[in-house]
């Protein structure tokens, strides 16, 4: 069976076994149906057999405990090898073959349990879409999103640090806010306008917020631990560093980071950015709302 979906505009197919039992526990997808496509940006299927190898390695980041782990090799046809876990204590559960445009994505599974199946269906799908729009004006973030007045107001900071904190703080002091996404907002830039905007997606890291809504950017805010509350304008280049460090794309391949760069300069240029140092308190939400509510430039 072959369902299709569409996330920030872009339309992706998902091909499961007639009555696959894992399709009941990819609820979060159902928000995002669209009428079946045949002409996808990219698709995933299941595959039983692992008909390439990897060859040349080209990402195996350190994790601990606790974090997800992908590792991804070149094969010796040009495509691309993917190994992942849910966590660095587990052997690796999924395989997945993605052909060099990353248009087409073959998981095999190596765990067969209904927890293995479904981290692995969501994070081939996460990872297909991230490389495959890398290109077109598109990132996939990692950042907390509040929604408030048509706008949306990303969070961004090191896993831990306190997005998610930070974004509970402002449903509690900021009338009007409602969580658009926890973990994997979707920004895509208009090639004509430059205008930014953010959708929700069918990702949201450990909290439940699967919303297929979207809002113009309102701005975009690392968040910084700190004794103190204090919110900073960046400057282009300060805001760059931090778009880039909180982007998911493979960085490594000089063709996608051509498009990555591209879609992070237009964010920076038409998006306000700043830093906020602060503690995990109502106040660091009222002096950032604020700051961002009411921009003095």
């Amino acid at each position: 069976m072959t369902e299709s979906f569409k996330v920030a505009g872009h339309i992706f197919n998902l091909t499961l076994p007639d009555g696959c039992p894992w399709r009941e526990m990819l609820s979060q997808y159902d928000g995002f149906s669209v009428p079946r496509c045949d002409a996808p940006a990219f698709s995933l299927s299941l595959t039983d057999e692992l008909s390439e190898a990897p060859a040349e390695k080209v990402y195996d980041a350190p994790t601990e405990d606790g974090q997800t782990v992908i590792r991804l090799w070149r094969t010796n046809g040009g495509g691309w090898y993917f190994e992942m876990s849910p966590d660095a204590r587990v052997k690796t559960v999924a395989v997945l073959l993605a052909n060099e445009d990353f248009t087409e994505g073959r998981l095999y599974m190596i765990a067969h349990s209904a927890r293995a199946a479904v981290f692995a269906i969501n994070n081939s799908l996460m990872l297909l879409f991230a490389f495959r729009t890398a290109g077109m004006l598109t990132l996939e973030m990692h950042a907390s999103v509040i929604k408030k007045d048509g706008r949306a107001y990303l969070f961004l900071a090191k896993s831990g640090t306190g997005k998610s904190t930070h974004s509970s703080l402002w449903l509690k002091n900021v009338p009007g806010s409602e969580l658009l996404n926890d973990d994997n907002p979707i920004v895509r830039i208009n090639p004509d306008s430059g205008e930014v905007r953010v959708y929700g997606s069918p990702w949201s890291g450990k909290t439940p917020c699967y919303k297929n809504d979207d809002a113009l950017a309102g701005a975009f805010v690392q968040i910084r631990r700190s004794p103190e509350n204090k919110i900073t304008r960046l400057s282009l280049f300060e805001a760059y560093v931090m778009l880039y460090s909180s982007v998911s794309g493979l960085k490594t391949d000089s063709s996608m980071a051509d498009g990555l760069h591209a879609s992070l300069e237009k964010v920076a240029v038409n998006s306000p950015c700043y830093v906020l140092d602060c503690r995990p308190d109502d106040e660091a939400a009222i002096v950032c709302s604020s700051e961002v509510l009411n921009p003095k430039d």
